[in-house]
């Protein structure tokens, strides 16, 4: 005999309220025009029968890392990793007392460090990101990752991925799309952590490289980091590593920064689909930092703001358009 089981008004009242109620995968995103244009275009790309639809095959998105996905002031994290490398490192290479940039490096320096310019940063990543195999390498940025904690939050590095992005992300992948990384920092940096932070693989990774040797040893076969070949991933380069990695032009692209211009711009005159272009404007100081013009590290934004405007990309406001920046749950910020 079936047992017929009745249900208080209580729990059907919940039921009911759970069903036209449900989760919202984008939660940390305010209601405005920025979102509401997000949930419409993905949306328009996967029914079946739009005018819009884009095929499984052809879903490929790319984000930059850098002040996109998690913070690049005042220092991008790859930057602070390698001055701590140097600190770490320095006892035992005495022979860098004798140079400047080292010595500001120790002397935490920022100014001078900064004035260096992009000849600077690529002698410190000399230092640090060459002469050990790939394996070596990505041991020391895990340790680095589990040892020490950005000083503006008191959170590990690896807790400070936008919440508001990694939504983004995780809400773009259940719709079928496949997400890239394509960033000017470093392939083998990142690597480590994307699958971790964003659930983005290490082989849809983009970014700058140099080469690597191949050696026989009494270990066996090995890979030595080295700074020969040294592919910079930023600007022009980033829809040239697109083509290389990818294979296909992307129907999405989000960045920060005139850097990231050439990216957009790529993406958004591709032939076949209606694409999505983003651009995130940091203007929370409080919870963040309010830059574009005078950016404290990197990631200017000036000509992609007035570029925006006339192609109809998104402008995320951080300080209008985000209920958060990061996830209380890993940073109590």
């Amino acid at each position: 005999m079936r047992k017929i089981v009745l249900l208080s008004p209580l729990l059907l009242s919940c039921v009911s309220y759970a069903a036209s109620n449900p989760v919202d995968p984008l939660s940390a995103w305010k209601e405005t025009p920025v979102k509401q244009a997000i949930e419409k275009w993905v949306q328009e790309s996967t029914r079946d029968g739009s005018p819009n639809y884009i095929p499984l095959d052809k879903r490929y998105v790319v984000f930059d890392n850098d002040g996109t996905l998690w913070p690049e002031a005042p220092l991008t994290f790859q930057l602070q990793f390698a001055m701590d490398e140097i600190k770490r490192l320095a006892p035992v290479n005495l022979e860098w007392k004798n140079d400047p940039l080292v010595m500001a490096v120790l002397n935490d320096d920022f100014k001078t460090v900064a004035a260096s310019g992009d000849k600077g940063l690529l002698k410190l990543v000399a230092l640090t990101h060459s002469g050990m195999t790939t394996e070596e390498f990505s041991h020391r940025v895990s340790h680095w990752l589990d040892s020490h904690k950005n000083r503006h939050t008191g959170c590990r590095y690896d807790q400070l991925g936008y919440q508001p992005m990694r939504q983004l992300l995780d809400y773009l992948r259940a719709n079928g799309f496949k997400t890239w990384i394509v960033s000017g920092g470093g392939s083998d940096f990142m690597r480590v952590m994307s699958q971790k932070m964003y659930g983005i693989p290490p082989e849809q990774v983009i970014g700058s490289f140099a080469l690597t040797e191949f050696r026989l040893t009494k270990d066996g076969p090995q890979l030595r980091k080295t700074m020969k070949g040294a592919f910079n991933d930023d600007k022009a380069m980033k829809p040239v590593a697109i083509h290389l990695f990818m294979g296909q032009r992307p129907v999405a692209a989000f960045g920060n920064s005139d850097g990231d211009l050439a990216m957009l711009q790529y993406t958004s005159a591709n032939p076949d689909y209606k694409t999505f272009e983003m651009l995130i404007h940091h203007t929370d100081a409080i919870r963040e930092y309010a830059y574009d013009s005078h950016p404290p590290a990197s990631g200017k934004l000036v000509d992609g703001l007035a570029l925006a405007a006339k192609q109809g990309w998104s402008i995320v406001d951080m300080k209008q358009d985000w209920n958060r920046v990061y996830d209380p749950e890993l940073c109590r910020k």
